[in-house]
Parts: structure tokens; C-alpha cells; sequence
């Protein structure tokens, strides 16, 4: 391809993105990023370039952010053992500490900077200023889920063109503790609260797959009829039942649309949003 040819299609790929550009200005996207999508330097600053081109077009993003593997390190370094039930992290005196800790001096802290390295602006927002929780049960420990979200901090931010960067544990309202949350059900609570355009999870898989195996059987849109049909024919399955589930309660309580879409793609974040074809599973009502 000629010199010529290329600018050509640079501007090609503009003009696409444009509309888009257009339709999204002033408009508030809640972005989950967890798992492996947040492993790879090299991917994290894939998708932290994606933000700040974000901020810079003018929509609003913000960032809720996982950390499961970080702590799981810092508590190995810290000699405790990490235990899961049914999936959470068994979440007591010791590791809460350590939860707390690691998200709010190793990870969001490294978020904020690489955005504000990067020539954007953030402001790293603790989960307890923003969500209020209740514990689940007593044998997990301080685990707990989302009842309640202030919003202050994080229209403020955004009101001071800043990027929220909010990590995942609530404020026991009862005690004052601290509870660790999943991080998905803390980003759905937020942004149904904000009200947001769009939910975007980042995690490390394409989407809803006919066949986990084989990426050319992505399902590129969704909507509650289908998942429910989906579902009944073991398509939809496992894991993927709960993200599904809580898209579309996100999407009754106010959301626009949600987005899964694996963060290992390189700027995953702009050709999902910018893109006719997108690269991931929409869904909608």
C-alpha cells in the first residue's frame, strides 16, 4: 500500500468513527477491567490510551477496576493462603487489610498515573467514598454486596473533566468495615446509578461464543429474548450466566447498552465503540 493510499484510509477510519464521536459527546460510559485484561502492561496501556482518547472526544468514562490476582500475590507474599467459596475470596481480618491495601496503593494508584502519563486526567476514588454494602455471610468474612451509591465524588470528577478510577469494596453502613465486593456487580450498581450510555466489561473473553473454542462464532448483539433461548440450549452457560444476568438488570435499572469484550485485543476499548462492526457482544433490551 502507497503513502497516499494509507492516509487515505487513515481518513476513511475517521470518517467512520465520526458519527460515533458525535452521537457520544457529554455521555457517561462505566468501564469494568478485570482478569488477565489488566496482567499484561503492554494491554493495560492499550486500554488506558483507549480512556484518555475517550476523555478527549469528549465522553465521560469511568473506571471501576478489578484486582484478584494482585492480592492473591500480596497475600502470598504476606504468607496468608488465599481460600475461595463458590468463588469469592474467603475475606477475613487479615485479608481485608491486605485487599484494602493493594488496591489502594498498588492498583489504582498505577491506573491513575498511566492516564495522567498518558496526557489524560484521573483521580483515583476509594470504593468505600462510593459504595454502600451489607455482608453476605458469616463463614466468606467481610465480604459483602453493593445496596447503595454516592455519586458526589464521581460527578464532581467528571464535572472537572478528571477520570474517576473507583476500586472494589463498599462501606459496611452498619459497622463502618470495610467489605470486599465482586467487582462486576459494584460496576453494574454505578452504573445504573449514573445512568450511564454504556457498561463496558473488559475482561479476557470475546464475548457470548456458540462455541467457546472458535472466535468465528461470536453472537456480535444480544437481547433478553435471545438469552433466555441461549440459555435453555446450554449456549450461555457457567460463568457467563451471571455477566449476562447482570447486563440486563443494568439495562432495566437505566443503563443504554452493555458491552463484553475481551481486553487482550489491542485498543479493544475503540474498535468496539467507534467501529460498525464492533468487536464483542452487545446487549440490549
Amino acid at each position: 500500500m502507497s503513502s497516499l493510499e494509507s492516509q487515505i484510509t487513515k481518513s476513511a477510519v475517521l470518517l467512520e468513527a465520526l458519527p460515533y464521536m458525535q452521537s457520544f459527546r457529554g455521555c457517561t460510559f462505566l468501564i469494568k477491567v478485570g482478569g488477565s485484561a489488566m496482567e499484561d502492561p503492554v494491554q493495560v496501556d492499550s486500554f488506558l490510551r483507549d480512556v484518555v482518547f475517550l476523555e478527549a472526544v469528549g465522553i465521560n468514562p469511568v473506571i471501576v477496576h478489578g484486582g484478584g490476582k494482585a492480592i492473591s500475590k500480596a497475600m502470598n507474599d504476606s504468607g496468608l493462603q488465599t481460600k475461595f467459596i463458590n468463588g469469592m475470596r474467603v475475606t477475613d481480618d487479615e485479608t481485608i487489610k491486605i485487599v484494602e491495601e493493594t488496591l489502594a496503593r498498588v492498583i489504582n494508584p498505577a491506573i491513575v498515573d498511566k492516564i495522567n502519563a498518558f496526557g489524560g486526567k484521573a483521580v483515583g476514588i476509594p470504593g468505600t467514598e462510593v459504595f454502600t454494602g451489607q455482608k453476605l455471610n458469616q463463614d466468606l468474612g467481610w465480604v459483602g454486596e453493593v445496596n447503595d451509591c454516592r455519586t458526589g465524588l464521581i460527578q464532581a470528577a467528571v464535572a472537572g473533566e478528571f477520570v474517576p478510577v473507583v476500586s472494589p469494596v463498599a462501606r459496611e453502613l452498619a459497622s463502618g468495615k470495610t467489605l470486599n465486593v465482586n467487582a462486576d456487580l459494584a460496576a453494574c450498581g454505578l452504573a445504573k446509578r449514573l445512568k450511564a450510555t454504556k457498561l463496558i466489561f473488559l475482561s479476557d473473553v470475546r464475548g457470548v461464543m456458540r462455541d467457546p473454542k472458535d472466535d468465528t462464532t461470536l453472537i456480535p448483539s444480544l437481547d433478553e429474548a435471545s438469552i433466555t433461548k441461549l440459555k435453555a440450549d446450554g449456549i450461555i452457560s457457567g460463568g457467563m450466566i451471571p455477566k449476562v444476568d447482570s447486563a440486563l438488570d443494568s439495562l432495566r435499572g437505566g443503563v443504554g447498552k452493555v458491552h463484553l469484550i475481551d481486553g487482550r485485543l489491542p485498543h479493544a476499548l475503540i474498535l468496539e465503540i467507534f467501529t460498525d462492526g464492533g468487536i464483542g457482544t452487545e446487549i440490549h433490551l
